[in-house]
């Protein structure tokens, strides 16, 4: 690639993530009509139209998004590498971009986040809370946080970490008029509280296993939520049975507001982990993030000695 060329698709880059030739101009340090006439020129070289344009707003063509999908991730490559000679440096420093869920965020990222945040002034977080999954790579985050068994095979995963556990639980109103189910298949006759996913959008199957059995039960009843929270309030204002990650309802449990059934059927499962692309050249701040949060489970005590 020629070096002409490759100042063309930064400038394509910046225009497509600005939507606007007067901010992608002052990102660049150009003028609006030098950046028009380096676009233009790139269109004419490649034969295609890259860039939709009003007086009002600037919109990628088809061609101008596939485009940005087969480049962005190299330049970002280029970008990652470069922010690796920090390593030089006495102390870690740059902006690290983290995806995650509002759960993850708060019982697993910040206790962390909090005092490494404090130990090192020059490093920034970007914390983008989201429910459903992000494909890191073309949304340009240098990591994502997610349950293991969500995170896809071509990436490099970090436990940060330990088991989860979900919990069945029904209010003591609730109970009155209702038997606690002792099986899975008693949850037919109960009113359940269902869980609408994010991503794909259908209804959550309770998973629920025993041993070598194990079950997806859907579940019926009169509400549906796409937040677990919600499920949780109204299953102790007595709105039927919920399931949901056990520390959402530790203190409803031990308030005795919530009552767990089906124990023996929720077993515990891998918990959360920070993933991030394998070709990804790892920077000082991130590789100092990445230690901070590597899950490290403690040593039981050895009798023995």
């Amino acid at each position: 690639m020629q070096r002409e060329e490759a100042g063309e698709l930064l400038a394509f880059i910046a225009v497509a993530e600005e939507a606007s030739f007067t901010r992608a101009a002052a990102k660049l340090a150009t003028s609006q009509s030098a950046l028009s006439h380096t676009i233009r020129k790139l269109e004419t070289r490649l034969g295609l139209r890259l860039l939709a344009r009003t007086t009002r707003s600037v919109a990628l063509t088809e061609a101008g998004e596939r485009l940005l999908r087969v480049i962005g991730p190299a330049f970002a490559d280029v970008d990652g590498g470069v922010a690796a000679l920090s390593e030089l440096r006495d102390k870690p420093a740059g902006t690290i971009r983290l995806t995650t869920s509002e759960h993850a965020a708060h019982t697993v990222l910040w206790p962390v986040l909090r005092p490494l945040l404090g130990s090192y002034p020059d490093l920034h977080v970007e914390l983008t809370i989201e429910s459903g999954l992000t494909d890191i790579v073309a949304e340009r985050f240098d990591a994502g946080v997610r349950l293991g068994e969500s995170v896809a095979k071509d990436m490099i995963a970090v436990r940060i970490g330990g088991d989860l556990l979900m919990a069945v639980v029904g209010s003591p109103s609730y109970f009155a008029d209702h038997p606690k189910p002792t099986m899975p298949q008693d949850l037919a006759d109960h009113r359940c509280i269902n869980l609408r996913l994010p991503t794909a959008g259908g209804l959550y199957a309770w998973e629920l296993e025993m041993g070598p059995r194990e079950l997806r039960v859907r579940v019926d009843g009169q509400l549906i939520s796409n937040n677990p929270q919600m499920t949780v309030r109204a299953a102790v204002d007595g709105l039927g049975l919920a399931c949901v990650l056990e520390d959402l309802v530790a203190d409803q449990l031990r308030s005795g507001n919530l009552v767990r059934v089906l124990e023996d059927w929720c077993p515990p499962f891998a918990g959360y982990h920070l993933y991030y692309p394998s070709r990804r050249q790892p920077s000082a701040a991130f590789a100092v993030l990445v230690e901070a949060l590597r899950y490290r489970p403690l040593r039981k005590f050895d009798q023995s000695r």
